[in-house]
């Protein structure tokens, strides 16, 4: 059984040989191949051959075009600086008052210079592993990505003063996103992962108004297309665990900091959900037998379409021997009983 198989078949609810494991890896990809991080931000051929040396060494079940927030942000016009060997910043974003909406550089995914990279990445990912290996993309929630145009703190006083304009700033990234999904898909993406961290920030009505409806007109767009949907918001989201369901995500990733038996039992049947042990205290500084049972407490606890994955992206310098106790946990798992 694949790695394609095996996700396709856990999603559908059938007989699998091992839970899959979903673990978000960015950074820690590319130093595994001896490269710097500012390439693998900008070149898809590094993205890709990081993926493609990790994926089977640690038994991952997906390769993976995501790197950081802010492809789509570059593109509309914020600054981003990107280090030699460290984290992108946004420096400046595109819109500093509120005339700058009228402003922003909208372009066809195919004419940015950062998301036509990504598309590059997944047409090369489908050449060399598609059919085998689930290929996943990445957009932003309008809510995220309104703050990567805006500035976090700016978006939210907006939230409170001027609401209107917010809503208007929201429709226009909405636009952006199901472009960039439409085009992944079209690329050859099988899953199209919504990063949405800002909506762990606000209250549950705020995240039904400014948040919810537009991660589910995305992902009916990516529905539409026949690809697969996965909803991950870092931090504290018990509040909006329930109506994060109504997105319509296939797959929903929890974070270390909520009870995942609780999150579990509230999503239900309604979508696979996948998480959560902690990627710094159990992956980064643990020890093996540490992961070995954080992995099999949420395999207990997950249901039955369960996946296996940190709470969010592996850390930069774990220990190759975590992500080995990780692995085998799941074949040991699949080995004892029925999954």
């Amino acid at each position: 059984m694949n790695s394609y198989q095996r996700l396709m078949r856990r999603l559908r609810g059938e007989p699998v040989d091992r839970p899959p494991n979903l673990d978000i890896i960015m950074n820690f990809a590319p130093h595994y191949i001896g490269e710097t991080m500012k390439p693998y931000y900008l070149d898809y051929r590094v993205l890709v051959a990081s993926n493609l040396a990790v994926q089977p060494v640690f038994s991952f079940d997906i390769v993976q075009a995501i790197s950081d927030p802010y492809r789509e942000a570059y593109d509309l016009g914020s600054e981003i600086e990107f280090p030699d060997d460290g984290m992108p910043m946004l420096m400046q974003p595109a819109i500093l008052d509120y005339d700058d909406l009228n402003k922003l550089n909208f372009v066809a995914p195919e004419n940015g210079k950062r998301m036509s990279d990504r598309l590059e990445a997944i047409r090369s990912f489908r050449e060399q592993v598609g059919g085998q290996v689930p290929i996943m993309g990445w957009v932003e929630g309008a809510l995220a990505e309104a703050a990567d145009v805006r500035g976090i703190n700016e978006l939210m006083v907006d939230l409170v003063i001027e609401p209107a304009w917010v809503e208007e700033l929201l429709e226009k990234c909405c636009e952006v996103e199901i472009a960039f999904a439409r085009a992944q898909v079209a690329a050859g993406a099988d899953i199209i992962g919504l990063g949405d961290a800002v909506a762990s920030l606000v209250n549950v009505e705020h995240y039904q108004k400014y948040a919810l409806p537009y991660e589910k007109r995305i992902f009916d767009a990516v529905h539409e297309l026949g690809a697969l949907t996965r909803l991950h918001i870092c931090g504290r989201t018990a509040h909006i665990t329930e109506y994060m369901v109504h997105s319509g995500a296939d797959i929903i990733d929890i974070d270390w900091m909520v009870d995942f038996k609780h999150a579990a039992e509230t999503i239900g049947d309604r979508a696979a959900v996948c998480g959560n042990f902690d990627p710094v205290t159990v992956m980064l500084q643990g020890t093996p037998d540490e992961v070995r049972a954080a992995t099999h407490k949420c395999y207990q606890v997950g249901g039955a379409r369960w996946l296996s994955a940190g709470g969010c992206e592996i850390p930069d310098g774990t220990p190759h021997e975590n992500l080995y106790a990780q692995a085998e946990m799941l074949k040991e798992i699949g080995a004892r009983q029925k999954v």
